[in-house]
Parts: C-alpha cells; sequence; structure tokens
C-alpha cells in the first residue's frame, strides 16, 4: 500500500475516533434493529389506506345505489335501524370513492363495522386488533410493547437523526477540498472492489436519503411525545401550556330535561362556522357530558387539505372549541401537517414514495453499515496489543482546549455551538424544500422542519440546564464533575438561542403558511 494511501486511512481512522464517530458508531449498532422495523412497517403505512381496501375489498366499498346518504344523514339512520350497535366514531372510509363504506368504532370493544353509504345496511364488521394494517401499526408505533414501548420507538427515532447528522458530519471529512474528491463521496464506484462499493452504498444513501429521513425523524419524534409539542406551540405563541387533556376534554352543559341536538344540527352549526369545509369524521357524544367533535376538511396547500377540528354542545348548540380560533397561529401545523409529513401525504405520490424509501433507508443502512463495521472490529479484536498512532496536530489542540478553565471551556463550546446551530438551521429548512420540492409544496416542510426541530432544542435545553444545576450543588463541590456537562449546557444553549426566536417568529409571522 502506497504512503498516500496509508495516510488518508490514518486520517480516516482519526476522523472515526472523534465524538461524531463514535456517537454514530454505538448508536448504529444499540437503535438499528428498532430502527429497522419502525422503518419497514413505516414504509408499509405509507400506502396503509390502499392495502387495508385491497385486502378487505368486500369491507370497504358497496353497490352503487340512487342516493348516498352523507355522514351526517347515516348516523342516525344506523342507529335506528342497529340499535343494539355500540359506536363512538363515524367516518368515510375513503373520501377519493363514491361507493366507499363509511367505517364505525367502537373503541372499548375494538369493534370496526363497516355501512353501506346507499342504504345504511351493516356490510361487514371486524376487530381492529385482527386487520394487518392495525398490527403493523401498532409494531410501528409500540413495537408490541405495552406502555413503555412507544417510548422507545420515539427515542429510536430520535437516534436516527442523530445517525443521521453524524453520518454527513463523517462524510465530509476536513481532507475534502476539491471537486474531484467530493465527486468521489458523491458516487458509487462500481469498478471497485465489493468492500469498496459497499462503503460507497452507505455514503450515497445516507447523502441522499437525508432530507427526507430528517423530516420523518422529527414528525415521528413529535408523534410521540405529542403532549410536549402541543403544549411548546401555545408557549411560542404566548398562550399558557395546555394539556392534550385539557385541549380534548371539552364538556356539554347539561341541564335537567334539556333535549340533545341531532348531528344534523350540529353540522349545520359547523358549516355556517366553515360553509367551505366538509366534515369527514364524527365523535358521537355517549353520555351527558361529552360534545359532538366534528373532524373537517378544508382547501389548503397540503393535498389532504386543511385539518379543522371542532366541539359543539350536544344541548346548546354553542362552539366549544374550534381549532382555527383556539389554537395557536401554528397549530395548524400539527393538525394538518404532522401527520401528512410523516407519511408522506402532503404533496401526493411524489411525497409518498420519498416517504416509502425513506423508511427502507434504515434497514439499507444497518446492513451496509455492519458490513463495513464488522472485519474491523474482527480485526481489532484479534490484536493481543493496539498501538495508538501519535496524536496529530489537531488533537493536540483539542486535548489543550479539554485543560482549559471551566469559563473559558464554555465559552468556547458556546460559540462552536453557535456555529453548529446556524449550520443546522439552514440544513433543516433545505431539508424539508427538498422533500417537498417534486410536489411543488415547498415552504410548509421546510417551516415545518425548523418549528419542530425548535421545539426539540427548546426541550433539550430544559433538560441540559437540570443536568447543569445538579452539578453545580451535588458535584462540583466534592470536584467530582467532569466538563462533559458544561460541554452539554453550552452547546445547547447555543442552539437554543437559534433556533427559539425563529420559532417564536414563525408564531407571529406564518399564521397563514400553515
Amino acid at each position: 500500500m502506497s504512503n498516500s494511501a496509508n495516510k488518508k486511512g490514518l486520517q480516516w481512522a482519526r476522523h472515526q475516533k472523534r465524538w461524531f464517530g463514535k456517537w454514530h458508531l454505538y448508536l448504529g449498532i444499540i437503535a438499528g434493529a428498532i430502527l429497522c422495523v419502525v422503518g419497514l412497517t413505516g414504509s408499509i403505512l405509507v400506502f396503509q389506506d390502499e392495502i387495508d381496501i385491497a385486502l378487505n375489498k368486500e369491507l370497504f366499498e358497496s353497490m352503487k345505489g340512487q342516493k348516498r346518504f352523507s355522514i351526517q344523514e347515516i348516523v342516525p339512520l344506523v342507529q335506528q335501524k342497529y340499535p343494539e350497535m355500540h359506536f363512538d366514531y363515524a367516518m368515510v372510509a375513503d373520501e377519493n370513492n363514491p361507493n366507499a363504506t363509511y367505517r364505525f368504532f367502537n373503541f372499548a370493544k375494538e369493534e370496526e363495522f363497516f355501512i353501506n353509504p346507499y342504504n345504511g345496511e351493516l356490510a361487514g364488521k371486524r376487530l381492529e386488533h385482527s386487520a394487518f394494517i392495525h398490527m403493523t401499526m401498532e409494531i410501528h408505533r409500540t413495537l408490541l410493547v405495552p406502555v413503555v414501548g412507544r417510548y422507545i420507538v420515539g427515542f429510536a427515532t430520535l437516534c436516527m437523526l442523530i445517525l443521521t447528522i453524524s453520518g454527513l458530519r463523517l462524510w465530509v471529512p476536513a481532507q475534502y477540498k476539491k471537486w474531484k474528491q467530493w465527486k468521489a463521496v458523491m458516487t458509487v464506484n462500481f469498478k471497485a472492489s465489493f468492500k469498496r462499493q459497499n462503503y460507497d452504498w452507505h455514503n450515497v444513501l445516507g447523502l441522499y436519503s437525508a432530507p427526507v429521513v430528517i423530516l420523518l425523524c422529527i414528525s415521528g419524534f413529535a408523534i410521540t411525545f405529542s403532549t410536549v409539542f402541543i403544549g411548546s406551540l401555545f408557549v411560542l405563541n404566548g398562550q399558557s401550556p395546555q394539556s392534550v387533556a385539557t385541549i380534548f376534554g371539552q364538556q356539554s352543559k347539561y341541564v335537567e330535561g334539556a333535549k340533545p341536538i341531532t348531528l344534523a344540527e350540529a353540522s349545520a352549526i359547523a358549516y355556517k362556522t366553515m360553509p367551505e369545509a366538509e366534515v369527514l369524521g364524527v365523535a358521537i357524544p355517549t353520555t351527558k357530558e361529552m360534545v359532538y367533535r366534528l373532524d373537517m376538511k378544508s382547501p389548503g396547500p397540503s393535498k389532504e387539505g386543511n385539518r379543522v377540528m371542532m366541539m359543539i354542545d350536544q344541548y346548546s348548540g354553542n362552539i366549544n372549541l374550534f381549532s382555527e380560533k383556539d389554537f395557536p397561529n401554528i397549530g395548524n401545523s400539527y393538525l394538518t401537517w404532522l401527520t401528512p409529513i410523516h407519511y408522506g401525504t402532503f404533496g401526493g405520490m411524489p411525497t409518498r414514495i420519498l416517504a416509502l424509501i425513506g423508511g427502507l433507508i434504515p434497514l439499507l443502512l444497518f446492513i451496509t453499515g455492519f458490513i463495513i463495521w464488522w472485519p474491523r472490529y474482527k480485526k481489532q479484536a484479534g490484536k493481543a496489543t493496539y498501538v495508538e498512532p501519535r496524536p496529530t496536530l489537531k488533537e493536540k489542540e483539542l486535548e489543550a482546549i479539554r485543560e482549559l478553565p471551566f469559563g473559558k471551556y464554555f465559552t468556547y463550546h458556546f460559540k462552536k455551538g453557535l456555529k453548529y446551530a446556524l449550520l443546522m438551521l439552514v440544513c433543516t429548512f433545505i431539508s424539508g424544500a427538498l422533500y417537498g420540492l417534486f410536489s411543488g409544496v415547498i415552504i410548509q416542510p421546510a417551516l415545518f422542519g425548523v418549528l419542530y426541530t425548535g421545539i426539540t432544542i427548546g426541550v433539550n435545553l430544559v433538560i441540559a440546564l437540570l443536568v447543569f444545576i445538579v452539578v453545580l450543588i451535588f458535584l462540583a463541590p466534592f470536584k467530582k464533575a467532569g466538563k462533559g456537562p458544561y460541554k452539554y449546557f453550552a452547546l445547547s444553549l447555543a442552539f437554543a438561542l437559534v433556533f427559539v426566536p425563529v420559532c417564536i417568529a414563525m408564531a407571529k409571522l406564518c399564521k397563514d403558511v400553515f
């Protein structure tokens, strides 16, 4: 091997020993298998409606009749025909198919009923957990692990985001200064050995999928920790944080002898408020305290439309909650954009295909990454002793930084954090824009990426602050604290000072964007 090749190999080895290389390796090993399962099931769920319909065509489609009943007409008809049928929610099975059945749900018993839209007859029923798509959804969200499963998936999703960022940092080592060198790491050399081609594929797949994977990770993390993100949206808008229970826990004011309004009357109230909207689903009051909840769609930049939620008192007809008025200016980013961005439906078929590919990426990167790592691991394990190479000038500089006094050490990493935060802000915006580029929906996913990354960074700052306080109070006085917590807090503070003001500005200025 030439001296030049030895030198490059040594440079690359040192590059991987830095903090981002270690994070990339260990997170890949720990979270890789989970991410493969979550990614594969996510790819299936991109086309969940089409798959469910194809597997159960007799449930989802009916023979065309003379008059199709609207959802507000079909509910009382079903209640009259099947008084023994108990259900909590009714929705349109497929809004684009005029012959699609209506779906009625009994959440307590996990029953799902399919109703003929032309005569209100029961077309079929099933237990929700018996459906292939429902099982796939449960694996995707919880790995079929009760209670803690959803948090395992949530943190694994965060690991995938860190893996993507650290992988991009590994992909750009300092010695790549010429276009020829950049071109070499952006393509696969099909004339090279299998080992080299596998290495190229790992880099290329990670690079070109990064914009989509970053948005899928951010949205997936927000879905898992929805309570935190909804509360943060209120805080950014200068309002007191409200829990999900408060938002969805609206109640009707029951008066003795009061007669409930009908669903048709509740729908008329909703249409009067939003004439251009269409009711897609209805939560039916089953107790005296419950309200009508109407899930509606109005025209919007997303191919899925603008999602609207309205809660109406079942006795007085008062609108208890109207998402367009009662949610923060950026609240619509959650209702309208979160799930469509996660499954790619916001931009139609182009973004759905990108989301499907994005779900396959963790498996492909895990396989190619394992092929890269395993020979190196065996080679290192087979050595009786390991001789550390002489430190480079860069490594000596890093060691000198670690020896700095606490104040200067904090300041150094704070300044570095500002630089990284500005770079991440730009990259996140570009990632969202690239995700929606082929569908023509560009600005909303770009701003969504910045907003929800900013919320994540804000929450991280709270955690970093708590760690910092604990270290100062309980460890620092006994000289038991290392400098790691100071570095963590300095970087977290720098990132928050860049992202949080941008998110606050978005809350004030982006009222009509989402």
